[in-house]
């Protein structure tokens, strides 16, 4: 394995170019809802009024649902990768989904018997606020802004949660201007300046998206351009549609849609690093120094020979449950790869643990100790020997449709399995380069060791056990 050049096009600057003739096409599907909404106001005869309670809230409900799947999916890959731009998004489908959950509430006879004003009002409110996060998802900051706002992921949320929780409590206590039995009327101040600020931010939020390279072929910012698209329509719709008409149902539809946009473009990416495509370039593909954790059973191609293939996998399940935990909950690594019978895991693939060699080898360590007991109780089973080592890679995506994953690509991954080789059953091998990065272990000089497919010789030590902390 060779780390690539990370200044040169690699497959993050996407799949090609979109086609004009598409991109019109799509472009004037998108402006129908538009056309359809003039329509309806130049001809208010047009404008029919169907007003159907329980229609509303499973509409109402259902876009929020889905928008709340959205966020949970967005929210998971954002802290799992530490992508700023994959949280702001989380973040604009929170609060909409929120918003949206408020108004369903102000379905009469939902909760309460009358319409609410706060809760009628909800959806421009969390549009806007959506279409502010949107915009600044669509951005791409720098280093150190990304890691600000990675940082101040909790706080942040924590902040849009208490922001929807205290619009709740204003609206059910009607506060100052919420104390109104009914919601604004269309073309109204209050709702034409809501949708002037969602629609110019929704704008800035889609033509940035459509200016993201298509990373592996994903649909993904194209589908996030088309949701703005619709949501900022929404936001038109919102301002002018007359409550129960035509014009006021389609609102609810255009959210509803933006969103199932979304999740069927999800839907069809590779279900492994689901929302890659939105990833930062820096997410996608940048260098990072890592430790490397490679582990396998010594004696595993004999025990498979002669043993049934269902005792087999019991065995390797058996480690395995015992041996995975301690190594990313107890010292918060990945797990790589599983390639039978050995393990691949990383740590600071992200770039959030300094202290990364100290936690591979507390891991190593950890996975031959809960190895140990394992093969206590079953001594003809056969035994890790792990290898670790630590040095520059490129940490990225790599593959494409149908098998995409999150790796490390460089010759530390290499020097890591190698050194693996050359460990004992129950042995822990760590390169010079590890033990430089951590204070007071206890080793056991190997010297330099030759490993295959390598010229040059690898400084190596055993491990024997790690500084008490103090």
């Amino acid at each position: 394995m060779t780390a690539a050049d990370p200044s040169s096009p690699r497959s993050h600057a996407g799949s090609g170019t979109i086609d004009p003739r598409r991109l019109g096409f799509g472009a004037s599907l998108l402006s129908l809802p538009l056309l359809g909404l003039a329509l309806l106001i130049a001809r208010p005869e047009l404008d029919r009024v169907w007003e159907h309670h329980p229609s509303h809230f499973w509409l109402v409900l259902a876009a929020g649902g889905i928008n709340a799947a959205l966020a949970y999916g967005t929210a998971s890959a954002a802290h799992r990768r530490g992508d700023a731009r994959i949280f702001l998004v989380s973040l604009s489908f929170l609060s909409a989904a929120g918003f949206l959950g408020l108004h369903a509430l102000a379905t009469p006879g939902v909760l309460l018997e009358t319409t609410n004003a706060g809760f009628a009002l909800a959806t421009p409110i969390g549009l806007v606020v959506s279409s502010f996060l949107a915009a600044a998802s669509s951005a791409q900051p720098d280093r150190v802004m990304a890691g600000v706002i990675i940082r101040n992921a909790r706080v942040l949320r924590a902040a849009l949660v208490a922001l929807m929780l205290a619009w709740a409590a204003a609206s059910l206590a009607r506060w100052g201007p919420l104390d109104n039995p009914a919601a604004p009327e269309r073309a109204s101040g209050p709702l034409l300046l809501l949708a002037a600020v969602g629609v110019v931010l929704y704008s800035v939020a889609v033509w940035r998206y459509l200016r993201v390279p298509r990373s592996h072929g994903s649909l993904l910012p194209l589908a996030m351009a088309a949701a703005f698209t619709l949501l900022a329509e929404a936001m038109v719709a919102v301002a002018w549609g007359r409550n129960w008409h035509m014009s006021w149902w389609e609102w609810h539809l255009l959210m509803l849609i933006a969103f199932v946009i979304v999740a069927v473009a999800a839907q069809r990416s590779w279900r492994d690093e689901r929302w890659s495509g939105l990833y930062l370039p820096e997410t996608a593909a940048a260098e990072r120094e890592v430790s490397v954790v490679f582990a396998d059973l010594h004696g595993f191609t004999g025990f498979s020979e002669h043993h049934h293939p269902q005792l087999v996998a019991d065995m390797l399940n058996s480690f395995y449950n015992e041996v995975i935990p301690p190594v990313v909950d107890g010292y918060g690594g990945e797990i790589d790869r599983l390639i039978g019978d050995a393990i691949m895991a990383t740590f600071n693939a992200s770039g959030d643990q300094p202290d990364h060699a100290l936690r591979a080898c507390g891991a190593a360590i950890a996975i031959q100790g809960a190895a140990h007991e394992v093969a206590r109780a079953n001594p003809t089973w056969p035994r890790f020997r792990i290898g670790v080592n630590t040095g520059l890679v490129v940490a990225g995506v790599l593959g494409t449709a149908g098998g995409r994953t999150f790796t490390v690509i460089g010759d530390a991954v290499n020097v890591a399995a190698r050194l693996q080789a050359k460990a004992g059953p129950g042995e822990v091998v760590i390169a010079g380069e590890t033990l430089r990065r951590i204070e007071g272990a206890k080793v056991e000089s190997l010297g330099r060791l030759v490993v295959k497919g390598r010229s040059e010789a690898v400084e190596a030590y055993r491990l024997l056990a790690l500084a008490a902390p103090s």
